[in-house]
């Protein structure tokens, strides 16, 4: 009881809306936190099963396909489960992220995502046993994206896809973040090759991602073929954003705390304009991330900007509150986005 208690005014007082996620859900999610409350759904939290409730009929949110799989326009990312809270400079935030969610609170939150017609999951490897466990108790699975480091050695890249294919993987892709690092450092693109060619041998959908505009730039150049990109793309009309004049290239991967107006975990797309207008050219599905800039834009205004600019798909990051309004934004975006300059390539 005292553990309820305790919950319960935790999320009354709102501490949630000032957990890296910015005053743009605040008002959004304390009604719709206390709503909870009051009828109960709430209880979900302390790990008594509910069905899942929205007026979200089957079948509205639109989906796409990256192969032969088919997979909703968007879906849910594993950040807030593994607690990459990419929150600036609160250092709270990450601890926020995994002691709410829960097993239970993310038993939940996926069965919303699923009955809203999110039917895909982004996640890391380390949050596998969660997902795992969740999939196990239920006839509908919830499909994966997973990341993975490169590795140059042949046989150990090999394993490791095996690895993840064995827990279940549908899509298998480099992690962004590895792939710019490799890249900076003077990797070789004839891994990331090697890595696209080793997915696909599984019979699995094989993908590349990256922050920098310069990695699809030259995996088209090398041709490498992977089958979708997972890059990001975020306006750059917010508030935290890194002053134009001060960005450089790759400075996502080093933060200046000591330098107000250098990235600091703040900023993913540098370049969003030319991000757009060089997809435009791509022939093959984009898969958009960070696309709310970590929590700094509504998904009113990211969901719309990702769509009209050429992303097929959108990855975000959503606690369960946030779940039905994401999905009928999406919903909403993607049907205005009908006529978009890029055509819908997935």
């Amino acid at each position: 009881m005292a553990d309820r208690t305790d919950r319960r005014c935790f999320l009354a007082r709102g501490v949630l809306g000032a957990a890296g996620l910015g005053a743009a859900y605040s008002s959004i999610e304390e009604e719709t936190l206390l709503a909870a409350m009051q009828d109960g759904t709430a209880e979900a939290a302390e790990g008594k099963a509910q069905k899942p409730k929205t007026d979200i009929a089957p079948g509205s949110l639109p989906c796409g396909k990256i192969g032969d799989v088919s997979l909703s326009r968007l879906f849910i990312g594993g950040n807030l489960i593994g607690g990459w809270a990419h929150s600036r400079d609160l250092m709270y935030a990450s601890k926020l992220f995994t002691s709410y969610n829960t097993e239970a609170k993310v038993f939940e939150t996926l069965e919303l995502a699923q009955a809203c017609g999110i039917n895909t999951i982004q996640l890391d490897p380390k949050c596998w046993p969660v997902v795992t466990k969740y999939n196990e108790r239920r006839e509908t699975k919830i499909q994966t994206m997973v990341c993975v480091p490169l590795i140059a050695d042949k046989t150990a890249m090999n394993d490791t896809i095996k690895a993840q294919i064995d827990l279940g993987a549908t899509f298998i892709y480099s992690h962004g973040g590895v792939t710019d690092s490799f890249m900076m450092k003077g990797g070789d693109m004839d891994v990331i090759a090697q890595m696209v060619e080793l997915i696909k041998a599984q019979g699995v959908p094989a993908g590349v991602g990256a922050h920098s505009l310069k990695m699809p730039v030259a995996w088209e150049k090398h041709k490498v073929d992977p089958d979708f990109y997972v890059k990001t793309l975020h306006m750059d009309r917010y508030w935290s954003a890194t002053p134009k004049q001060r960005r450089v290239e790759y400075d996502w991967m080093r933060g200046n705390a000591s330098d107000h107006d250098a990235n600091f975990d703040n900023m993913w797309c540098n370049d969003p304009e030319e991000t757009a207008a060089f997809m435009e050219k791509v022939e093959r599905p984009w898969v958009a991330f960070k696309v709310m800039a970590a929590g700094a834009i509504h998904p009113r205004m990211a969901f719309s900007y990702a769509y009209r600019h050429g992303a097929d798909f959108i990855i975000a990051g959503m606690f369960d509150f946030q779940v039905e309004l994401d999905v009928k934004i999406a919903i909403d975006n993607v049907k205005k986005a009908a006529n978009r300059k890029r055509p819908w390539r997935g």
